[in-house]
C-alpha cells in the first residue's frame, strides 16, 4: 500500500480544517447536505452525462491503483529477457514459441509468439506498440474522468452559492431563514473547491503518474524482445536494458525520466 497517497489525501483538509477550528469554528459548520447535494450531486450527473459507463467503470476500477500501484519489477524482467534471449541463442527462435505462454506479461507473450512465427519485426514492433497506446489511451481516460469532475465541481460550488443566496433574497422578511440561505451559499462552493483541488484532480494526476513505470516496463519489453529477434547476446540484450532505468530504481519503485 502506497502510505503517501493516503497521507496526502487527508494532509491537505485535515490542516484546512484544523485551521478552521483555529480560527474558532467547528466541523459542524461545514456538514451541508443541502450543499452537498448540489455540488456533488450535480457533478456526478455531469460526469455520468460526459463519459459512457465503460469509462466510468475503468476509472472506478483504476482507483485502487492509487493506493496499490502495479509494480513493475524491472529487475526481474531484465533477467527473465535475458533468460529467453539465452535460450534461444541455444535452441533457436523457434524454441521461443512453447516458453512464450509461459511469460511473466501478456505483452511479452504476445512478442515472443510473433518472433517464434517468424513475424517481420517492423510488424512485431507494430503489434506490440499498439497494445501499449491502448494501455495509455485507457488511464488517459481514466484520468481524464477525474480531471473533469475536479472542472465540474466548483461551476457547481457557484451554482450551489447563487441557489443560496436567491433563498437569502427571497426571505430577508424572515430574518430565522437567512442563516441557512448563507451557509449554503458559502459551503456549496468550498465543497466545489474541495473536491476538485484536494481529491478528484490529484486522483488523476496520481493515475497518470504512477502508470509511467508501467509505460516503461512495457517499452523494455519491447525493445528485449525486438532485440532476441535481432540475435543479440544476452549479455548485450541485459546491459541495453539496464540503460533503461537507475541504480536505485532497481527495486522497480523509480524509473529514469
Amino acid at each position: 500500500m502506497d502510505i503517501f497517497a493516503v497521507v496526502g489525501m487527508f494532509l491537505g483538509i485535515g490542516l484546512i480544517l484544523l485551521g478552521q477550528a483555529m480560527e474558532g469554528g467547528n466541523i459542524g459548520q461545514l456538514l451541508q447536505i443541502t450543499a452537498a447535494f448540489i455540488v456533488l450531486g450535480g457533478t456526478t450527473g455531469a460526469i455520468v452525462l460526459s463519459f459512457p459507463a465503460p469509462i466510468i467503470k475503468l476509472a472506478l476500477s483504476m482507483l485502487k491503483n492509487v493506493f496499490f500501484p502495479p509494480v513493475s519489477d524491472f529487475q526481474a524482467l531484465i533477467s527473465e529477457i535475458g533468460g529467453f534471449a539465452a535460450k534461444a541463442r541455444k535452441e533457436g527462435i523457434i524454441a521461443l514459441e512453447k516458453e512464450a505462454n509461459n511469460a511473466s506479461d501478456s505483452l511479452l507473450t504476445l512478442g515472443l509468439g510473433a518472433v517464434a512465427d517468424g513475424t517481420d519485426p517492423t510488424l512485431v514492433r507494430t503489434m506490440m506498440e499498439n497494445q501499449i497506446e491502448a494501455l495509455e489511451a485507457k488511464v488517459a481516460s481514466a484520468a481524464k474522468v477525474f480531471e473533469s469532475f475536479g472542472g465540474y465541481s466548483p461551476t457547481l460550488g457557484i451554482i450551489g452559492a447563487v441557489m443560496g443566496l436567491i433563498q437569502v433574497m427571497q426571505n430577508l422578511s424572515d430574518p430565522s431563514k437567512l442563516g441557512a440561505g448563507i451557509a449554503v451559499a458559502f459551503v456549496a462552493t468550498i465543497y466545489g473547491l474541495f473536491a476538485a483541488n484536494l481529491v478528484m484532480i490529484p486522483l488523476g494526476t496520481r493515475i497518470k503518474f504512477i502508470y509511467q513505470n508501467v509505460f516503461l516496463y512495457k517499452n523494455m519489453i519491447v525493445e528485449g524482445v525486438l532485440s532476441i529477434q535481432a540475435g543479440e547476446s544476452p549479455v548485450l540484450i541485459e546491459r541495453k536494458l539496464r540503460s533503461f532505468i537507475l541504480e536505485e530504481g532497481a527495486d522497480g519503485n523509480q524509473a529514469n525520466g
